[in-house]
């Protein structure tokens, strides 16, 4: 595709980036190879000096990465993109190619918990300080600037509380600061939330998550501009080599020709089972980004296109309740992952945020009994079926 905004998402999901070789193949090309020949030493000494295009070696770029990389940029809207290995993969290559000896980060407080755990705790062993500020006041964010402060850091909807942060105004400060706004945009996909249109310097995934969306392989993007790849991404990538595997960029790839029909799908049922858990008896919360009653939901409607494949709710009764929850579901798995074609729960407090101490979840709304629910492609009766058969067992 000549023109990366030509067409619609759902198009550009199934067409963009496409490499074909000179058999002319429908599927995209596996190229299954660690390194690449030239045609001359003098070829491969300028490719191993950025003097002329082409490939080098599969830790640097391979052309089905570059294809799955130039698919999430025409979806995202991005100039460029680089894939890694894993999401956090992403969010330590991005953060890390920021910041130096000396600098300071400023991060909201509701991370996941590998996340919270860089800005915490990694990033200090290197010299760099943080200040974790509560995502929804931007007075915390404006208060926790300082002379040295290089990165914002957040990630909307959050795990697992799903609160939305205002992406343009947090990018408003951290530029008045001469900082970079880096968005983890995983809970919202690139379909329902545009962080680099808001004035984000970075976004990062998971592609773990919705953009394989089966559960099979591990992937991670980082997607700017140009400049902003070429200067703190690119080198740090080559040389670390946090590499995506050119297996999984073509798993990947191949996910994203259904990523608009999953996610719609999902998102719908996430909506109809937030609905029909609301008020009940056992649970104590129901929290979507597409209801009434979310905390943010005027930003909401503002910011988001749609909202979210995921709901999280208090069952009554602590962690006794909720395993008592967990352990009488039959349809739904207990798992750490989401964003599946299965619908999957986890308990945060044991999982996902076990690191944190009590003090700390508190703080950030994960109670004890606190469910998080990924919906996947079930018909939706039947996972209301289960769930509330469970809850009848709490």
């Amino acid at each position: 595709m000549s023109a990366r905004h030509e067409y619609r998402p759902e198009t550009r999901l199934v067409h963009s980036g496409t490499l074909r070789s000179e058999f002319n193949e429908t599927s995209e090309a596996i190229f299954l190879t660690q390194a690449f020949v030239y045609d001359s030493a003098e070829q491969c000494e300028a490719r191993l000096a950025d003097k002329e295009p082409g490939y080098v070696y599969s830790r640097y770029s391979n052309p089905t990465m570059s294809m799955f990389e130039q698919r999430m940029a025409a979806l995202e809207g991005a100039e460029a993109a680089r894939s890694t290995a894993t999401g956090m993969a992403a969010v330590t290559t991005a953060l890390m190619g920021l910041v130096r000896a000396g600098d300071h980060v400023v991060a909201a407080k509701a991370l996941f918990a590998g996340c919270r755990f860089i800005v915490e705790d990694w990033l200090p062993r290197f010299g760099v300080s943080s200040t974790l500020v509560d995502g929804t006041d931007l007075e915390q964010w404006q208060r926790a600037v300082r002379d040295n402060t290089k990165v914002f850091f957040l990630e909307t909807p959050t795990n697992p509380t799903l609160e939305i942060y205002d992406i343009a105004a947090v990018a408003k400060i951290a530029h008045a600061a001469g900082a970079k706004l880096v968005v983890d945009n995983v809970f919202a996909t690139p379909l329902y939330q545009s962080p680099l249109a808001l004035g984000a310097d970075c976004v990062v995934y998971s592609a773990t998550k919705h953009i394989d969306g089966q559960g099979r392989c591990l992937g991670g993007v980082i997607l700017g501009s140009e400049k902003f790849i070429l200067d703190h991404v690119q080198q740090v990538i080559r040389q670390t080599g946090p590499s995506l595997s050119p297996f999984n960029a073509w798993v990947l790839l191949k996910g994203l020709e259904t990523l608009a029909v999953r996610v719609a799908r999902q998102t719908e049922t996430a909506a109809v089972i937030a609905d029909a858990l609301a008020g009940h008896d056992k649970l104590s919360r129901v929290i979507y980004p597409g209801r009434a009653d979310h905390p943010q939901a005027e930003l909401v409607k503002r910011q988001m296109r749609g909202g979210s494949t995921l709901c999280s709710f208090e069952v009554k009764g602590g962690k006794a309740g909720a395993y008592r929850f967990l352990n009488a579901l039959k349809l739904i798995r207990i798992t750490n992952n989401l964003g599946d074609a299965k619908s999957l729960v986890t308990h945060p407090p044991t999982t996902t945020h076990q690191r944190l101490t009590a003090d700390q979840r508190a703080e950030l709304g994960i109670g004890d009994g606190l469910i998080r629910f990924s919906a996947g492609l079930e018909h939706r009766d039947d996972l209301i079926e289960d769930l509330t058969r469970a809850l009848d067992a709490v």
